[in-house]
C-alpha cells in the first residue's frame, strides 16, 4: 500500500516524472556504454561517440513520445500497426547515426557504405523497444489507476446516495398522525401542548434531514432523537407508551448509522402499543462487548410471529417488512458482512431486536436541541417511566 502511495505521489506531475525518468534512463545508458568501452580497452576516445549515440537516443525517444501520445488514445488496431512502423524507423535512424559516429570519431579510417549503416539496428531496436515497453507500461498503469480512482469515486457516490435514500425514508403515517394530533390540540385550544409538539417535530425532522454527511451519529445523538420521537408519540398514547433507556456511559460516543433505531421503535409502537388497551413497555439497551457495539430493543407486545405476520400494503410505507429491509440494507451498506441484525421472542412475551456492529468512536458529542442548535450531551434525558424487567433473548435467528 505504501509503495502504491509513493508511486502515485511520484506521478502526480506527469511531465516532471517523464523528464526524471527520461534523463535518468539515458544517463544510465551513457554510463553503461562508457564503462563497457573502458572495460573492453576501447580507450577514452570511445566516450565521445557514446555521448553522441546517447544524445541521438534521447532525441529520438522525445519524438517517439510525441507520436505515442497521439497513438495511445487510438483504437488497438491502429496502435499495433503504427507502433512497429515508428519503432523500426527510429531504430534505423539510430543505427545510421551510431555507425556514423563510430566511424567518424573512433575509427576514422573506416568508411561504411549502404547496408553497413544498419549494423547496429538489432541493438538499437532492443533499446528503443525496451523504452517503448516502459512508456506504454507506465502510461497504461496511470490510465488504469485513474480509471480505478474514477470507478471508486462513482462507487462511493452511489453508496452515499443509497445511504442517503435509505436514511431519508420517513413514515408518512407518522407525519400524518402527528400533524393530525397537533390539529386536534389546536382545535381544543391547547396551544401550549400543540406548540411543544410542533417544536419536537421540527427538531426531529431537522435531525433526520440535516445530520452528518457520512450518515453516522453517536449513541447520545440517537437517544436524543428517539426521545423527541417518543415524546411526540406519547402525546397520542400517553401512559400506554412506557419506555426505558439503559445505555452504558462508555458507549455514548459510539457511532452508528443515523436514524437506524427509529424504525425499530416505530414498529414496536405500531405492533405492541397500538393494539393493546394497556399499551406496552419498550426497552432500549446499548453496551460495549469487546470491540463490538451491541444494541437491543425489546417490547412486551404480541411477539415475533404476530409482528412478521402483519400485512404490508403498497400504501403502508412503514410496514414491518419494509422497515426491516431498510435497516438490513443500511447495515449492509455501512458494514458489509461485519454485522448482525436478528429478531427473537422475548420471554414471557414480546419481541427483541438485536443489532451487533463494530464499536467505532469519534470525538464528536453534539446533539440536536429543541432550538435546532448543537449542544453537548453526556447522556440522554431519560424521563420516561421505568419498565418492568425485560429478560434477554434465549436465542437469535435471522428472519
Amino acid at each position: 500500500m505504501f509503495e502504491d502511495l509513493r508511486s502515485q505521489r511520484f506521478f502526480a506531475d506527469k511531465n516532471r516524472a517523464f523528464w526524471i525518468l527520461q534523463g535518468g534512463g539515458w544517463g544510465a545508458y551513457l554510463l553503461l556504454r562508457a564503462l563497457s568501452g573502458l572495460a573492453n580497452s576501447m580507450g577514452v576516445s570511445f566516450i565521445l561517440p557514446a555521448i553522441i549515440v546517447t544524445a541521438t537516443g534521447f532525441s529520438l525517444t522525445l519524438l517517439m513520445a510525441a507520436a505515442y501520445r497521439r497513438i495511445i488514445a487510438m483504437k488497438p488496431i491502429h496502435v499495433w500497426t503504427l507502433n512497429p512502423i515508428i519503432l523500426l524507423a527510429a531504430s534505423a535512424i539510430f543505427s545510421v547515426l551510431e555507425v556514423w559516429a563510430h566511424a567518424t570519431f573512433y575509427q576514422p579510417g573506416w568508411k561504411p557504405q549502404g547496408i553497413e549503416f544498419l549494423g547496429a539496428i538489432l541493438l538499437d531496436f532492443s533499446v528503443l523497444g525496451a523504452w517503448t515497453g516502459l512508456y506504454y507500461g507506465i502510461n497504461y498503469y496511470l490510465l488504469l489507476a485513474e480509471q480505478s480512482e474514477r470507478m471508486a469515486n462513482v462507487a462511493r457516490q452511489a453508496n452515499s446516495a443509497q445511504l442517503e435514500m435509505l436514511r431519508y425514508q420517513l413514515n408518512p403515517h407518522f407525519l400524518f398522525n402527528t400533524l393530525n394530533s397537533i390539529s386536534t390540540l389546536v382545535l381544543l385550544k391547547q396551544t401550549d401542548r400543540a406548540n411543544a409538539m410542533l417544536s419536537r417535530l421540527a427538531s426531529f425532522l431537522r435531525y433526520s434531514l440535516v445530520g452528518e454527511r457520512e450518515g453516522l451519529a453517536t449513541i447520545a445523538q440517537e437517544a436524543e432523537a428517539l426521545k423527541l420521537y417518543l415524546d411526540i408519540e406519547r402525546t397520542r398514547f400517553e401512559s400506554r407508551l412506557r419506555t426505558r433507556f439503559d445505555i452504558a456511559p462508555d458507549v455514548m460516543e459510539a457511532r452508528l448509522p443515523s436514524l437506524l433505531l427509529q424504525p425499530i421503535v416505530e414498529n414496536a409502537i405500531k405492533y405492541a402499543v397500538t393494539p393493546s388497551e394497556d399499551g406496552a413497555d419498550i426497552l432500549v439497551d446499548a453496551r460495549r462487548m469487546g470491540d463490538r457495539l451491541v444494541i437491543t430493543i425489546a417490547d412486551t407486545g404480541p411477539g415475533l410471529a404476530a409482528t412478521l405476520a402483519a400485512p404490508t400494503t403498497s400504501h403502508d410505507a412503514g410496514g414491518t417488512q419494509i422497515g426491516l429491509a431498510n435497516i438490513r440494507d443500511r447495515l449492509a451498506q455501512a458494514y458489509g458482512e461485519n454485522h448482525r441484525f436478528e429478531l427473537a421472542e422475548n420471554a414471557p412475551k414480546g419481541l427483541i431486536v438485536l443489532i451487533d456492529i463494530p464499536y467505532q468512536t469519534q470525538n464528536v458529542g453534539a446533539t440536536v436541541g429543541g432550538d435546532g442548535r448543537a449542544e453537548l450531551k453526556t447522556e440522554p434525558k431519560l424521563g420516561a417511566p421505568p419498565v418492568p424487567s425485560v429478560s434477554g433473548p434465549q436465542s437469535f435467528a435471522d428472519q
